[in-house]
């Protein structure tokens, strides 16, 4: 089958690989319909070191159901289904606790264990507890927004509702979120992106004894403007968005066309053209773009 590799930055390359199939008795296999490039694979697409075995990409799909393993009890073949970007068993105790990115018996997608979703189809281990069946055909016109809960929707959702746009960086931004706060700072701060300037960015908008929820994936292993944190007694937290706890709560609203996220795609590619989507989101040329293998 064709499939996505990155062996470097800015090195993305759509090959033959060994076709997905079932290895474990949980897993099912699902002929990719619609994926989408993440703006967290623009950092390995920055930064990766030259590999000769290459990574896997791709983490957010829908798809039909090709095949299923023999312990799956809650899908049949040719169910069109949303797969978020961790896979989880939706039995242990983080999953009944709505975390099932930290599922005992989980992981991610976009991997050599697992393969990635920017591919003709991708194995899906445990299957019953992370696919989530939809009410629609393939072909849908709601397909857009209905592959957001993969991911992005799920993320949205997991940070808060936004009011006002400040289109301001840096410390430009730091000023005019104080102006819009009578100077003070902003009770609660979103950070999702995951840079040290977006974080400094997040922890200098707050205000004293206010909080900041990370969303965005950290690329870096110490926290920027800890200080600044600690003296203003801001509370740092965060982490990755169960998006599968998600999925029934936002779904609704998506059937019923009260929201449309599908119009965060500004792009739509084939699959031997990923290479180039990722370069136009690299050039902020585009926003999002999906890909339609």
């Amino acid at each position: 089958m064709r499939a996505t590799v990155m062996y470097g930055a800015g090195d993305v390359r759509v090959e033959t690989v060994a076709d997905a199939g079932i290895v474990e008795p949980t897993d099912a296999v699902i002929t990719v319909t619609h994926a989408c490039i993440c703006g967290s694979d623009l950092w390995p697409y920055k930064s990766m070191e030259q590999s000769e075995t290459g990574r896997p990409m791709g983490h957010e799909a829908v798809g039909v159901v090709e095949a299923l393993g023999a312990d799956v009890g809650t899908l049949t073949v040719g169910d069109v289904v949303v797969m978020p970007f961790a896979y989880s068993d939706g039995a242990c105790v983080f999953c009944h606790e709505g975390l099932h990115t930290s599922c005992l018996h989980g992981g991610f997608f976009g991997n050599a264990d697992v393969g990635g979703a920017q591919a003709e189809a991708q194995r899906v281990p445990q299957a019953d507890g992370t696919l989530f069946a939809l009410p629609v055909g393939k072909d849908d016109a709601l397909m857009p927004s209905l592959l957001t809960l993969s991911d992005v929707m799920g993320t949205g959702h997991h940070a808060a509702v936004a009011t006002d746009v400040v289109s301001e960086r840096g410390s430009e931004a730091v000023e005019r979120v104080k102006e819009l706060t009578g100077g003070f700072g902003a009770h609660s701060v979103l950070e999702c992106v995951g840079l040290d300037q977006s974080m400094e960015t997040a922890i200098g908008v707050a205000r004293p004894g206010g909080s900041v929820g990370r969303v965005g994936v950290p690329q870096g292993e110490t926290m920027p403007a800890s200080q600044t944190a600690f003296y203003d007694n801001v509370t740092v937290s965060g982490g990755p968005a169960p998006a599968r706890a998600y999925i029934e709560e936002l779904l609704p609203d998506i059937l019923e066309g009260k929201i449309q996220p599908g119009r965060v795609f500004d792009r739509v590619v084939r699959l031997d053209e990923v290479p180039e989507g990722y370069r136009a989101m690299d050039e902020r040329e585009a926003i999002k773009v999906m890909v339609e293998p």
